[in-house]
């Protein structure tokens, strides 16, 4: 057994740890499969190579994962990685101005869901009976849980 093979299982399991925190993210084959190659490389260095040289290929093992794990925190991997957009949405707040019986109209196509206007605010509508098309007129039967369903006039 030489040393070669060692450090080719741990050198594969360091890449396939990249490749699963850089690539494909997740608890994935690349991971599990990355750390069983790398504690099987230091196992048989301890296996065929004595203790002293299983210590030190566990210490350098170890130093390369954590000098990686540094680089790439210190990278900004994360922050290109990341979403960087807002959720500019809003919960549909029932004003007090708004109840039961009011008459509006669409302002878009409710499928069954859309978007409604009464008294010059616009909110979120549910129809009770499918599809309504654009510019119809509507009256709001009930409201419940912050959500307005509505039928045609």
């Amino acid at each position: 057994m030489s040393i070669a093979l060692v450090v080719l299982l741990i050198v594969l399991g360091i890449i396939l740890l990249l490749v699963e925190f850089l690539i494909i993210p997740g608890v994935t084959v690349a991971g599990i499969s990355g750390f069983i190659l790398m504690i099987s490389g230091i196992v048989l260095a301890y296996i065929y190579l004595g203790i002293r040289e299983g210590n030190i290929v566990l210490l350098i093992t170890l130093l390369i994962n954590v000098f990686s794990i540094v680089l790439f925190f210190r990278s900004k991997t994360w922050k290109k990685a990341g979403l960087k957009s807002e959720i500019k949405g809003k919960v549909n707040l029932i004003e007090s101005d708004i109840h039961p019986g009011m008459i509006g109209k669409t302002i878009s196509r409710l499928a069954p869901g859309g978007n409604a206007v009464f008294n010059d605010k616009i909110v979120e509508v549910h129809s009770q009976n499918g599809f309504i098309d654009q510019n119809k007129d509507i009256v709001i039967t009930r409201i419940k849980d912050n959500k307005i369903f509505i039928k045609l006039k």
